[in-house]
């Protein structure tokens, strides 16, 4: 795994996110039929809120984001995208223990969906996501927080 860094988003990364958005979620977008090169990243730009949104380097390169928004008495868990190059090195679950950590010292949920069938869906499993519900597109998921004194050295 090579070093990363996450820094606060700005309203600048709203093209790279949306470029990076549409590289990664292609292939699952075009299995469940639903690829559309110009709404894949709308989507993006409509719902892009800098303020709850990091950016991942790599070696002082754009790598990747993620974002943690707050809703109804959770956070909920988007636009977490890792360029090709960079999955499968680590850095996708090293930036989500950083972002769970806080949550379970906060007593936090955290919600998320994922499309069917994406290989992102066993990387939330192995942090302690459950399926909450399912659609014919989106694994709902969440994530109840960790209680330290659960946790066995």
């Amino acid at each position: 795994m090579g070093e990363w860094v996450m820094r606060a988003a700005t309203a600048a990364d709203i093209e790279p996110v949306a470029e990076l958005r549409a590289v990664v979620m292609r292939a699952d977008l075009e299995r469940l039929g639903r690829y559309d090169e110009r709404r894949v990243r709308q989507r993006l730009r409509a719902n892009f809120e800098p303020a709850h949104t990091w950016v991942i380097e790599v070696g002082g390169a754009f790598a990747g984001c993620v974002a943690l928004r707050p809703v109804e008495g959770a956070l909920w868990l988007e636009h977490f995208y890792l360029a090709p190059h960079h999955q499968g090195s680590g850095i996708g679950s090293a930036v989500l223990r950083a972002l769970l950590e806080p949550c379970d010292r906060e007593a936090t949920p955290v919600r998320l969906n994922v499309l069917r069938g994406s290989a992102a869906r066993r990387l939330y499993e192995r942090h302690g996501f459950v399926c909450e519900a399912e659609d014919p597109v989106d694994v709902f998921m969440v994530r109840e927080p960790v209680r330290a004194e659960s946790v066995r050295p």
